[in-house]
């Protein structure tokens, strides 16, 4: 689904973070971006969203280069991105309600996109409907994620970006959102690509696991970790060993 192919970016004025680059992702995966603070991992998030484009080499989404945001990603970044005006409901109908406006021109929503509003099921999935009424500033952090979420959701996305999305709630929250993720994945069939600096959510969330060094990055070093899929892995012997892998190959990096 996602080929990255001899990619080169450098922020103006700054040496490359990638370099000569490739990375291929599956449909249907679900990996982790771990890395260090600066290594690159937010910024290839941004060339997957489209919002950033390399200076050479190519970015292709299902073989198509990608050169602006495809209205088929759904993006979920650190601070939520939530309209503080705008009730639960209303931030969650947002991104329907622009696709709405626009209507099927393959750019702000997908060709053969049916007009709708229908968020109810996904209130009542991420289990804030008993707060649709109120504002983000009303509701806690993981409301303020799940509506993030929900919002995402609703424009059924086949490939979903996150952002270090859950690095500023507290453990049980942020555990209980993990296991939804997870959850969510398996059920709409999501290619997921999440970034984090953290070794535990990436031995959770990443079946495979790209881990990014000290720039330039020139080669794609992936780790194997079959078992995320698996609810129960958090409290496997095979978690703790890939924690501590993970561990060993981040000092190396």
């Amino acid at each position: 689904m996602i080929e990255l192919d001899q990619i080169t970016f450098a922020y103006p004025g700054d040496a490359p973070l990638f370099q000569d680059f490739s990375w291929r992702v599956e449909r249907g995966e679900a990996w982790a971006v771990l890395g260090t603070s600066g290594c690159g991992k937010s910024t290839l998030l941004n060339l997957l969203a489209g919002l950033r484009l390399v200076q050479s080499g190519q970015v292709r989404i299902d073989g198509a280069p990608l050169t602006r945001p495809r209205p088929q990603t759904g993006l979920i970044i650190q601070d939520y991105g939530l309209l503080p005006w705008a009730t639960v409901r209303q931030n969650v109908e947002l991104g329907l309600r622009v696709r709405n406006f626009y209507g099927p021109d393959g750019t702000h929503a997908p060709r053969g996109y049916t007009p709708s509003l229908a968020v109810d099921a996904w209130l009542e999935r991420l289990g804030i409907a008993g707060i649709a009424g109120q504002f983000p500033g009303q509701i806690s952090g993981g409301q303020r994620q799940r509506t993030a979420i929900a919002r995402t959701l609703a424009l059924r996305p086949d490939l979903m970006l996150m952002d270090e999305p859950f690095s500023s709630l507290d453990a049980p929250t942020r555990e209980g959102l993990q296991r939804l993720m997870l959850e969510l994945w398996a059920e709409q069939a999501l290619t997921m690509v999440v970034v984090t600096h953290s070794i535990e959510e990436a031995a959770v969330l990443g079946q495979r696991i790209l881990l990014l060094g000290k720039a330039p990055n020139r080669a794609a070093k992936i780790i194997e970790n079959p078992g995320a899929a698996e609810m129960r892995f958090r409290e496997s012997d095979d978690y703790g060993r890939m924690c501590r892998l993970l561990r060993e190959r981040l000092e190396e990096a």
